[in-house]
């Protein structure tokens, strides 16, 4: 049912298999989900869009985005419960090319193309420890609520932040750091 959580078993390598317990089905075929942390450890796009047969069709750096995503591939119009080979029949290169395009528009890139150096697993999530080290690092620096909601938009774990949870940590970033 759409919109209901559901165990999903993502593929890796073309042949490992990793349960996600929490994949929330978004469309018929088609599932978004959170990569969990023991896997690519340096890929700061922690959503994933997946194929119901377990291959990744796209990421996004945030929740938001990946269900826009979805979105997009719906009304490609191409049938997401079929097989993957199916589908792979069914589109060429080309087709392949304007998807690629248009889920840029939604902020969604080709599994795996945001790499950054070290472990970023928890991009997109935070707490209140990381709030006061922002606010400290940011009081220091003698930030100004704009400076730090540009140095927010480029770190982790902030760009990986839904709108409204970014706007959530950067309003207590900015009363902790005491920035106007």
């Amino acid at each position: 049912m759409i919109g209901e959580t559901t165990e999903y078993r993502m593929v890796i390598h073309g042949e490992q298999q990793h349960t996600v317990p929490d994949a929330i089905q978004a469309a018929p075929g088609l599932v978004v989900f959170r990569m969990p942390n023991d896997q690519s450890l340096n890929c700061a796009a922690r959503w994933r869009i997946g194929h119901h047969e377990g291959l990744a069709i796209a990421e996004a750096m945030r929740r938001e985005d990946a269900f826009k995503g979805v979105e997009i591939l719906v009304q490609t119009g191409i049938d997401w419960t079929q097989d993957t080979e199916a589908i792979q029949a069914a589109v060429n290169a080309d087709a392949v090319s304007d998807l690629t395009a248009k889920l840029s528009w939604a902020w969604c890139e080709s599994p795996g193309s945001s790499y950054m150096p070290g472990n970023v697993t928890h991009n997109g999530t935070y707490t209140d420890a990381d709030i006061e080290q922002a606010a400290d690092e940011y009081k220091a620096d003698r930030l100004n609520s704009f400076e730090i909601l540009n140095a927010m938009t480029q770190t982790v774990p902030w760009m990986g932040l839904d709108t409204e949870d970014f706007n959530e940590a950067h309003d207590r970033i900015v009363r902790a750091a005491g920035a106007e």
